[in-house]
């Protein structure tokens, strides 16, 4: 992990874990990473909060008494922090476990802890439950995440081959802006110098190694840049006819544009973008689900299937 993102880690960790808002000056002291002069120090947090925020972590600005100019103080909020469970399926709540396995024991490693041992040292409590499972040495499946992270960080453009629509490869080269999941899938975001325009990307499709290239800071990452509406608003939609069983296949059901009640079948319109994406919604719900249009993907659900079915004879 290089520094500036281990410093991220750390940053994040203390604001998370103080019970008080930190100030700068603190902060200053209490993270390993931020040296120089002061005024290289501010920019280099104010640098560190967009990072953050592109990342969709927000930090609190407050003082401690609001009827006073008390010196500025800093936080996150560990409810804004976590993510909204109240109508999470059982798939994604299988693949969060999956991810907090992934990511525990953070708070014990030894760089985020002596932060949080420096805050203690000058009268700063810090509250370790209050922290959601995080850690600097993260195992995530793809190898290029990392990667991604650390180029968004220090502003540095990507270049790699991508698998398109028709599985073929394509070199790309992109300006990242920012990185975010979705129905078990990592994305990376940016300008994509060849395309001029922002484009997303699903990591698993990558079919080379990462090559990072530029000065740092080669690239400034657009105010109105939010990665989560990006996830949330694809630009490209197809549309699949599915079948499922009366009063089963909740989930397939809320993401249907248009649904048909029958009398054992309901027929549902599903839009999707990605292939994989549609097939792991179908296949999730075994024989209360299938796929009647289009043929090309009733035919992949059918040979993924086959498939397990051979992996268990």
């Amino acid at each position: 992990m290089s520094r500036k993102s281990e410093r991220l880690v750390n940053l994040t960790i203390a604001l998370l874990a103080t019970k008080r808002w930190l100030t700068k000056s603190q902060i200053f002291s209490a993270i390993d990473g931020y040296e120089g002069e002061p005024d290289a120090m501010e920019r280099m947090f104010e640098r560190d909060k967009d990072d953050l925020r592109n990342l969709g972590i927000t930090i609190e600005v407050g003082s401690f008494d609001p009827l006073f100019e008390d010196e500025v103080g800093y936080r996150i909020r560990p409810e804004n922090y976590r993510a909204e469970i109240g109508s999470i399926t059982p798939r994604e709540l299988s693949l969060i476990s999956l991810a907090t396995q992934a990511w525990q024991g953070a708070v014990l490693d030894s760089s985020a802890l002596s932060a949080l041992v420096k805050l203690k040292s000058i009268g700063i409590d810090s509250d370790f439950d209050s922290i959601p499972a995080i850690s600097p040495t993260a195992r995530v499946s793809d190898k290029n995440f990392a990667i991604v992270v650390d180029a968004i960080a220090q502003r540095r453009t990507i270049s790699f081959s991508y698998l398109d629509q028709n599985l073929h490869p394509e070199n790309r080269a992109l300006e990242p802006f920012g990185a975010g999941t979705k129905n078990g899938f990592w994305y990376v975001a940016g300008r994509d110098l060849d395309r001029k325009g922002l484009r997303l990307f699903r990591l698993d499709r990558f079919s080379s190694d990462i090559k990072v290239q530029g000065k740092p800071g080669s690239y400034e990452i657009p105010d109105d840049f939010v990665m989560r509406d990006l996830l949330i608003s694809p630009a490209k939609a197809n549309l699949a006819t599915i079948k499922v069983r009366r009063d089963k296949a909740h989930l397939l059901r809320s993401k249907a544009s248009t649904i048909d009640e029958g009398d054992e079948w309901t027929t549902l319109t599903v839009p999707y973008v990605e292939d994989t994406e549609i097939l792991a919604d179908v296949l999730w719900h075994c024989n209360d689900a299938f796929i009647v249009e289009p043929q090309q993907l009733r035919q992949s659900a059918i040979t993924a299937l086959n498939e397990l079915v051979k992996c268990h004879d």
